[in-house]
């Protein structure tokens, strides 16, 4: 697994769940049970990236049921003497927001146009497909080349 994969499933649970040590338990979670089910993996049905993002898929979603049914006690004003200014910070929210843009400009805009819905929107090939008026391969060529070319650039410290 590639460092990029590793970023993407963080980035993603950090998305879908908002809190950074939830993201990480998730991603730690997808690794465990893909490493548990890897005799299941099956290359003609996809990529490890994409059967990683399928599993990760269900993580979040038994963290989010899990969490429904044991909501959390203690809020902010709680946690006033742990946090200095009594509320989290959310500078690293705005950075990575600033990184994903600033790496997303450096595509074109077929590529960019279509990490947004498949990526950040997590939408089907298929649909958006059929929104851009193209062919479902189209789309995939454009993810992967956008990928790849985001892969390549120097990693930012």
């Amino acid at each position: 697994m590639l460092a990029t994969d590793r970023g993407l499933l963080h980035w993603r649970a950090m998305r879908s769940l908002g809190d950074r040590g939830l993201a990480e338990h998730a991603v730690q979670e997808t690794l465990l049970r893909a490493w548990r089910a890897c005799a299941d993996f099956d290359a003609r049905k996809g990529s490890v990236r994409t059967w990683l993002l399928a599993i990760e898929r269900n993580v979040v979603v038994d963290i989010v049921r899990a969490r429904a049914v044991r909501p959390i006690d203690v809020g902010f004003d709680d946690l006033a003497e742990l946090v200095p200014c009594g509320r989290p910070d959310f500078a690293d929210g705005l950075v990575d927001g600033l990184l994903v843009d600033e790496l997303l400009a450096r595509l074109p805009e077929p590529q960019r146009a279509a990490v947004v819905e498949v990526i950040l929107r997590d939408r089907g090939y298929r649909e958006v497909a059929e929104d851009f008026g193209v062919p479902v391969g189209t789309v995939k060529t454009r993810v992967h080349y956008a990928l790849r070319s985001l892969r390549q650039l120097p990693e930012v410290a």
